[in-house]
């Protein structure tokens, strides 16, 4: 089932998302659903918070960022990501190194805002997959970037959140019209400041 993307403004995005454990109602069912909802949207990332449920829980499929157009040289940072497709439960990200680098990131919560984000290149994350299995792993690049970007979500951050004042003073309105949901978008989002009867 496609779930609705709940938009910039929405109080869940800044909350800090609740550990669950194995007996988590239907997991398996919201897992599909997720999975369903973000190749809907065409995104390589969703969390649970962007589903409204305020819960320590993402997906990823980094394969798109694998891709390679007819004629293009591959891509090194996106080595080893044609079958990067993951479940993340209770994240802990243990360690984050390296030079910062910027990227243009986007989210299915802020439709239509692209801009540069600096973070560290490579991490270590722990968590448990679908099947309750535990895993200590390392990633940089792309993958680690994608992973950082869903990991903030259960900790109720957003990549706005890491521009600096002026961008955000710049973005305001465009950010106002989301939440307002006066956006062109095409999968099924939820807008917190929509006036009611208003398509």
């Amino acid at each position: 089932m496609i779930l609705p993307v709940v938009a910039y403004g929405s109080p869940i995005l800044k909350k800090e998302g609740d550990e669950i454990d194995e007996k988590y109602k239907d997991l398996d069912k919201l897992i599909e659903n997720m999975f369903e909802t973000m190749y809907e949207a065409n995104g390589v990332g969703l969390a649970a918070p962007q589903i409204d449920k305020s819960i320590r829980l993402f997906i990823v499929d980094a394969s798109p960022f694998a891709e390679v157009e007819e004629g293009e040289e591959p891509d090194p940072m996106a080595a080893g990501l044609e079958n990067f497709k993951k479940v993340f439960i209770n994240p802990i990200i243990e360690e984050e190194e390296g030079e910062e680098w910027a990227f243009a990131e986007g989210c299915l919560s802020i439709p239509t805002i692209r801009e540069d984000v600096f973070r560290k290149p490579n991490i270590k994350i722990s968590y448990f997959d679908e099947n309750w299995e535990f895993h200590e792993e390392e990633y940089n690049g792309y993958a680690a970037r994608i992973i950082q970007h869903e990991y903030d979500h259960v900790d109720g951050v957003l990549f706005t959140d890491h521009l600096s004042p002026l961008k955000k003073r710049l973005l305001k309105k465009k950010l106002t019209n989301i939440s307002k949901g006066d956006v062109e978008v095409k999968y099924r989002m939820k807008f917190p400041a929509k006036k009611k009867g208003k398509r």
